[in-house]
């Protein structure tokens, strides 16, 4: 039975990361603002016309970053800031969340940023029902070098953070 459970499982994650890949698209353009540690806005160029869309609010995919108001939220917000603003970077798009943010990885020169952010102890890999989420590995790393928000053991994850003390104002 619980091979059975597990086999279907299997099915249905690789029936959604099927349709969920064939979703995707690709955009170009240059982050003009970064709200926090996972949200960033994005100014895309324009379909071939070399020209720049209108901004787009991105929500980093795979991570949970601090709140603004939350201990180390600065201090991911900084780094993030620090890392892409006024960059050209690439934006691999899956969907929109619940609040319209566009979700997608961020790439700048082929470097996964969400995987950075976690490594450097910045962010929580985005956790999932049972799963520890995409950047589990990175997270373990950091957790054992005590790196950024994993030196300090009473560190509060976001959604629990969330939960708690509602949104930052």
């Amino acid at each position: 039975m619980r091979l059975a459970c597990a086999l279907r499982g299997a099915v249905m994650v690789s029936v959604l990361l099927a349709a969920w890949t064939a979703q995707a698209d690709t955009l170009e353009g240059i982050v003009v603002r970064v709200v926090d540690g996972d949200t960033l806005w994005l100014r895309a160029d324009a379909a071939g016309s070399g020209k720049f869309a209108k901004p787009i609010k991105l929500r980093l995919q795979g991570i949970d970053a601090p709140e603004r108001c939350q201990a180390g939220g600065a201090q991911a917000t900084a780094a993030l800031s620090e890392r892409v603003l006024h960059q050209r970077v690439q934006v691999h798009t899956r969907a929109k969340d619940d609040y319209q943010r566009t979700l997608g990885n961020l790439l700048l020169n082929g470097e996964d940023i969400s995987e950075w952010m976690v490594l450097q102890g910045h962010a929580w890999s985005y956790h999932y029902r049972h799963s520890h989420g995409p950047y589990a590995d990175q997270e373990q790393a950091a957790r054992g070098a005590r790196r950024g928000l994993f030196a300090d053991a009473a560190a509060v994850e976001p959604r629990w953070f969330r939960r708690d003390h509602g949104p930052c104002d």
